[in-house]
């Protein structure tokens, strides 16, 4: 009996996953960083809820630059995660499931989820708030 080179299964140098299994799993992922990232805001509150010098220590940290980055990954992932939740409000009336729709629909989604990113950031730069 000659056994033959090759992989029982697919596996992931070989095997591509669709838009969709990527979307599904980017949407669990966003969901644990919100939740990651709602500790941060509730720090934050619970620090102004504490006192002036907690405040601004708590202040420091999220106006630091890896709060700033946090801060911004944690915005894309809320309009991410909305978006997307949003195109499975879709499929759940039943519209949107052929294959042409489900990959421009998940296009749609990172580009729009991107575009409200950087306007909420355009838009507190510019009046100070970030």
């Amino acid at each position: 009996m000659q056994t033959q080179n090759r992989p029982l299964s697919p596996h992931l140098q070989i095997y591509k996953l669709p838009m969709t299994a990527k979307m599904s799993i980017s949407h669990r992922a966003s969901g644990a960083a919100l939740s990651l990232g709602t500790l941060l805001l509730v720090y934050w509150l619970a620090a102004a809820a504490a006192g002036p010098e907690a405040f601004a220590r708590a202040q420091g940290i999220v106006g630091s630059f890896l709060g700033q980055v946090i801060l911004f990954v944690f915005s894309y992932a809320l309009f991410y995660h909305m978006c997307n939740g949003i195109r499975h409000l879709f499929w759940d009336a039943g519209r949107g499931y052929d294959l042409k729709t489900t990959d421009a629909s998940g296009y749609a989604v990172l580009a729009v989820s991107a575009a409200l990113t950087l306007l909420v950031w355009i838009i507190a730069i510019a009046t100070g708030g970030a």
